[in-house]
């Protein structure tokens, strides 16, 4: 691994999506939930969020961009995210999300 790589890596590892949010979040959408679900739904959204910054980052680098990740950037990504995994459902949610 590149230091590069290795420091995305450090950061990726020390962030989180606070748990707190996160069960508010689902609870809005399906009602009350345990700990536990908070806990899953936050490694879960984890996950996806450094899906769509590794492909936006490949985006980027396809593009001939350089710098910090752009919006643009971040909305390609999805709408490969999308090609790739079928719609993401967003029940009740009217903004577009990025």
């Amino acid at each position: 691994m590149d230091e590069e790589t290795l420091n995305r890596y450090e950061a990726f590892r020390r962030a989180h999506l606070p748990k707190s949010t996160m069960r508010k979040i689902v609870t809005t959408i399906v009602g009350p939930v345990p700990a536990s679900v908070a806990i899953v739904v936050s490694g879960v959204g984890k996950i996806f969020v450094g899906e769509i910054v590794e492909t936006a980052l490949d985006v980027m680098e396809e593009w001939g961009h350089t710098g910090p990740i752009c919006p643009e950037h971040l909305r390609e990504a999805f709408k490969r995210y999308q090609k790739d995994h079928g719609t993401v459902k967003n029940k009740g949610y009217t903004r577009q999300i990025f």
